[in-house]
Parts: C-alpha cells; structure tokens; sequence
C-alpha cells in the first residue's frame, strides 16, 4: 500500500468536514471552478490521456488499466466501476454512496484509511450518550453542561441534545431492554446457577441487598452479572430469604445450585427459606444440603484478626511512628530526607485501618522497606519517642519506643501475613474459577498453622494457636462441613480423588479416610441426581411416542420388554450412566502446568462425559467469596453520593445493572489498595493541607471517613 493516500476531503450528512476520519493521509479539496459543473468522482482516481488517434482515455491511478472516456459517448460508469474492483485499491469504496466517511485501517501502514458508509442516527446517538453516561458513572446533569453542548456543537452539530429527564427515561429503556436479553439467555442455558449476594446501607438509610449470578456456558466460558441491587426492608434472615425468592421468581432462575454468603447469622436463616422456597418449586437439588457455601475470604478475615492480637505492641508502635510521622509537612520533609540518605526511593508511608488486616499488611509491607529511614528519623526527632511513649496507649500501657525487636517482629509477622494476603487475592477472583482451589487452599493454611504452633518464637505460636482455634470452629468438624467443598478438587483432572485423599489425611489424619468415603458416596448421588434429570428430559422428548404405542395392547409388552432389557443392560453395567464418573475417576490424573485451563479440559472431554460435564459445569462455577457481591456497593456508593442521594431506589438498581452488563470486559475485582494512587492523592490533596485544619480535602469527596470509638474500635462514619 502506498505511504501516503491521497484523497479529497470528504463532508458527512451533517456537512461538517470529516477530517480527523481521515487520519494522517494528505487532504486536497476539489477545486471547482465557478459556474462549471462538477466532474465525476471517477476523475479523482483517474487521469486524462490522449491517445494518437484522438480518442480520450482514462488511465487508473493505481493498476494503470485504460478505459475509453468520451464524456458523450461512453461516460465514465465503466470508470466507476473499476474503483470498487480495483486490486491495487489502496482502501474499500461504496460507488453507490454520495457521501462517505473514512475510517483508518487498525494495523495498517502510515496513512491507509477504508471508506465506509455512514449516516448519523439521532436514536443510536442517544444510546450511546446513554451507555457513555451508565458505564462512566456521570451524572444526570452532565449533558445539560455547558462544555457538553460546546463539544456536541463542533463534534456533531446535527445532534440534538436530549435533557437530563430524557436521558434518564432513555436509561431505563435500556435497563428492561438488557434485562430482557439477559433472562433470554437464563431461558435458553437451562442450567443451574449459583448466586453471591450481601447487604449494604446507602447514603440514605436505606438498606440494599444485591445479587449476583454466576454460571458457565455452553462454549464452557465463566459469566458473572449482577442480576438486582433493591432495597430491602430489614436484615432479619426471613426478609432476606424472601428478596432472594421474589428476585429469582421474576428472573424465572428456579434453579439454583449454591449461594455463597458471608457468616453473618441472619444469611443462615436467609438460605434456609430460600431452601424451602425451591422445594416448591421442586428444583432443590439434593434436598439443599450444599446450597449453603461460606464465603472463604470472610472466614479468613476472621482468622487472621484472631492472630494479629497477640502482635498488637510491634503493630502498634510501627502505626504510630507512620501516623507521627505524616502529621504535618515538616516532619514529612525531614522523613523524605532521611530517605535521600538512605538511597530510598521517594514513596507515601500508607496508614493502614486496624479492623482490615490486609491493609495492615500493605502498611507493614512497605514500612520495611523504609526501616533505614524510620531509624535515621527517631534519632533526629526526639518528638517520636515522646510520642510513643506518653501519647498512645495499647491495652492501657504505654506504646513505649520503636525498638530493634520490633522490626524484627514486623518482619515476621508480614512473612506470616504474606500467605494469607496473597490466598485472599487468588479466591476472590470472579473471572476465573476458583471451587477447585477451595479445599486444597484450606488445607494448605491448615498445615501452615500446625506447624506455626510448634515454632520456637512464642509470638508467631501463639498467633498460630488462636488461629487454629477460630480456623477449627469453621474447618475442623468434618461433619459440619459442606460437602461441596471437595467435590470441585474431585473434578479437577489434575487432581481427583488422589489429591483429595491425601489432603484429607494431611489434614485430618486417620478420619481423613472415613471422609474421602462420604465424599464419594456424595459424589455418586448427586451425579445420579443429573443423570435422573437428563433421563426425564429424554422421557419428554419422546413422550408422544409413548402415547401412540399406549393405545394398542399389541405393543404394549413391547415396551415392557424394553424397560426390562434397559434394566438388564444397566445391572450389567453395559450401558449404566454411573459408568461415566466410574471411568473418570480411573484415568490417570493430568500433568498439572502453570497455565492449565480446567474450563478447556472440559470443553475437549465433554463428548466423552456428556452427563458428568453438565454437573461439572455446575460445580466449577460455584464462587468461593462473595467479594463479588461486595465490590457493588463501591460502584453504588459512588452512584449514591452525598450529590445524588435524591436518585430513587429503582434508578439506582438500574443504574449499577447496567453498567456491569454494558461493559466490555469484566472488570477484575481487587482488594490491593492502589498505592500510587493514594500516594497521588496525598501529594496533590493532603500533604499541602496538613498546616491547615479548617481545609476540607477534596479527597474525601471520594472516601468515607472511618471514626475511633472511646475504646479504641473503629466504625463507619457519615
């Protein structure tokens, strides 16, 4: 293709000049003369040539291919339609439109562009304003903007632009046009589907509940969409249960596999009404004995808050030298030179939130780094000793100063944590499976802690113990735990009831056994409950020839004749649907690689276990955390701020809806916080603030403030 193209400039419907389509090729306008008809278009890709006989040509700038050009005899349609077959056309050209845009070729050399059709469309403008004002979280108000209108005048003056109530109308449009495709796509799968939800407060008082649904296609491919964020009138367990089954019966999902929730004592009694509820319906698979699946990452928490106690001195005094230290500007300066001695690189000591121990350890995490610096710094202001020393207290003694241990038992402490922070990340992932990561990342914690507990440093120990003892309370009694937590590890090819097993044992020791039994006689059940439900399926496919053959007594020991060899052939195992998971569960186990799919394997191996892959199916989309459901609430927060808090209950559900189904990819769910962000914020909003204390920072227009209780605790503020 040529380097640069060459072309006249082009003007769209709305007669504004459409020359940033044409990207970096060179535009020369026509010039035509006054009071001269214009030319055909055939002559911008054509040159005039004379031939010895007189007769007048056109010569094709690209291939070079002549055509007669006598304007009175021949005329230049022949010319025309060389244009659009030309193979050395350096772009794609429409002769039977008058007016083309040009659009750059992705990928292409310097200055190639395609001519394609295009016509401006009021309507599809308004969904696109619509869909840019959902998934970009703007307000109602922006299109009335004055810089708006300005833009929309130079960009496309033909646009008329629609009001705030406009688009607001336009919005819920498009959330019963989405919410139709989605439930389209409910009806037509016919799958069973697991759920994550949970509870939060707006702005307003007002109490939401949302919940999301996971499942796994056909094509084998992993679906997370939020299906209702409503307000619900209280968090009594009963109430919840009964949102849950209103929300399901108008999504027509009566087919629900588990639903993940945290511990809180009103979700068990939340799932036990739903449980009954779709006992009516009939579709409460296994009687609902694994409907109820804890949310990992919460347990966790909980773990983890159990352990950090007994380190709570060390902890303490690290987060009031970081609290000291970013108290005003100048000590600041003086920290950043510290680090400049240091050969540190210059970077934001983040403040962590005692009740979220993750961002204790992000705290801990880098305040190692800048041991040397924090050192340097107590020896140059005596006011950090003072500090620590009669100002804070822990457990009604005084911090006391920043000693060597201390660093040392930070050190250890954050290696304990590092475990913990990065297990939380792996299973709080919604776009890749995370069921068949359930038991085996639990018995690695597990394992962990016993050994901790023997450790000849009596901190980390007695962290260890207390660990153990609230891990025990959720992991330890084999037969409160549901048993769905090993079935995913079971359908993992790479690992199988071999993996299991030796898990079972390294965790439970001699029981280990007697569970890896029960977990297959689960097994077997629930497979056959599948096998029941396809064979029914079969049945109503061909219930109309049953019918038929009912009516003549002739045939009828025919079809007692193929009951009874059907029975024969399965007893023999010939035929037996049990069969399948038997010769599963006998093949060698897979290679395990770093980059293994197990959605593929089963997509490959599907036609070889086409009953087991629809249980598979299910099972592997089971969420272990419901930090999906929870990741909402900052999206609703930021919808339902102190400048929108007048926005009805019923937008707002359309609202957060939207904008996790209109946006292209899924957006990865992270509970790191976004270091250099906050750095950022610090060092445009904060840190110049600090010698004011009337200054209000423009930050906390973004973040809810967190206010200390009397007795030390924490709680959300207003």
């Amino acid at each position: 293709m040529a380097e640069n193209i060459i072309i006249d400039k082009v003007v769209g419907e709305s007669g504004a000049s459409n020359s940033n389509a044409i990207g970096q090729s060179q535009s020369v306008e026509s010039q035509v003369k006054k009071g001269r008809k214009k030319r055909s278009r055939a002559w911008d890709h054509f040159s005039r040539k004379t031939d010895s006989d007189g007769s007048e040509k056109g010569v094709c700038n690209y291939c070079k291919k002549e055509y007669f050009a006598d304007t009175k005899e021949h005329g230049t349609t022949s010319m025309l339609t060389h244009i659009a077959k030309c193979p050395k056309m350096p772009y794609n050209i429409d002769i039977n439109q008058s007016k083309l845009a040009f659009q750059p070729i992705i990928g292409g050399n310097k200055g190639d562009v395609v001519v394609v059709p295009w016509k401006f469309d009021q309507e599809e403008c308004r969904k696109a304003l619509c869909r840019m004002v959902i998934i970009d979280e703007l307000p109602f108000r922006f299109v009335e903007k004055e810089g708006f209108k300005q833009f929309m005048k130079v960009a496309q003056p033909c646009f008329h632009i629609p009001s705030r109530t406009t688009v607001t109308r336009d919005c819920f449009d498009l959330f019963y046009e989405e919410k139709h495709k989605l439930m389209a796509v409910f009806k037509e799968a016919q799958q069973r589907v697991s759920l994550t939800t949970d509870t939060w407060t707006s702005i307003q008082r007002i109490n939401y509940m949302v919940i999301t649904a996971h499942w796994i296609d056909k094509n084998w491919t992993l679906h997370k969409r939020i299906i209702n964020f409503c307000p619900i009138s209280s968090h009594r367990g009963e109430d919840l249960g009964k949102s849950i089954s209103k929300c399901l019966h108008e999504w027509g999902l009566h087919r629900i596999f588990t639903v993940t929730v945290d511990n809180a004592s009103s979700n068990s009694v939340a799932i036990t009404e739903l449980s009954k509820q779709l006992t009516k319906w009939g579709t409460n698979l296994m009687g609902g004995s694994h409907l109820h699946i804890r949310c990992m990452a919460h347990i966790v928490n909980l773990i983890v808050q159990d352990g950090t106690k007994e380190a709570n001195v060390c902890i303490e005094r690290v987060r009031q030298a970081v609290r000291y230290i970013r108290q005003s500007p100048a000590r600041w300066k003086k920290f950043q030179e510290c680090c400049e001695n240091e050969n540190l690189t210059k970077k934001s000591l983040c403040l962590d939130v005692p009740t979220r121990w993750n961002s204790t350890y992000m705290m801990l995490n880098r305040v190692i780094e800048y041991e040397g610096a924090i050192v340097e710094y107590a020896d140059r202001d005596i006011g950090l000793a003072l500090h620590l020393k009669f100002v804070d207290i822990v457990d009604k003694n005084s911090t006391g100063t920043l000693l060597s241990s201390d660093w040392e038992g930070v050190k250890r402490i954050t290696k304990f944590l590092e475990m913990f922070f990065n297990l939380t990340l792996k299973i709080s992932g919604s776009r890749y499976v995370t069921s068949n990561l359930h038991f085996l990342e639990i018995c690695q914690v597990g394992v962990y802690l016993n050994q901790l507990i023997s450790n000849e440093d009596h901190v980390l120990a007695k962290m260890a113990e207390n660990m153990k003892e609230k891990f025990d309370k959720y992991w330890g009694d084999t037969e409160k735990m549901n048993k769905m937590v090993f079935i995913p590890c079971v359908l993992d090819p790479r690992h199988k009831f071999s993996t299991l097993g030796f898990a079972l044992k390294k965790m439970f020791g001699e029981k280990g056994a007697a569970v890896e039994i029960s977990v297959r006689t689960y097994m077997e059940s629930l497979f056959n409950e599948y096998t029941k439900h396809i064979s029914n399926d079969k049945n109503g496919q061909c219930s109309s020839t049953e019918v038929d053959t009912s009516d003549s007594s002739s045939v009828r020991g025919l079809g007692n004749f193929f009951e009874e060899l059907q029975k024969h052939t399965s007893q023999r195992g010939g035929a037996s649907s049990k069969s399948e998971l038997v010769k599963y569960l006998d093949e060698e186990i897979e290679v395990g690689k770093s980059d293994f799919d197990v959605l593929l394997w089963w997509k490959v191996n599907s036609p070889r276990f086409p009953l087991l892959s629809e249980m598979a199916r299910d099972v592997l989309a089971i969420p272990v955390s419901s930090v999906a459901s929870e990741c909402a609430f900052s999206t609703g927060g930021r919808i339902l701020d102190s400048f929108r808090s007048s926005l009805t209950p019923k937008l707002v559900q359309a609202l957060v809806c939207l904008q996790d189904w209109l946006r292209s990819e899924p957006q990865p769910i992270s509970i790191e916080e976004d270091l250099d962000f906050l750095e950022q914020l610090e060092e445009d909003f904060i840190m110049p603030r600090l010698h004011d204390s009337n200054a209000r920072s423009p930050v906390w227009n973004h973040y809810e403030k967190l206010e200390e209780k009397e007795d030390g605790s924490w709680r959300r503020g207003q």
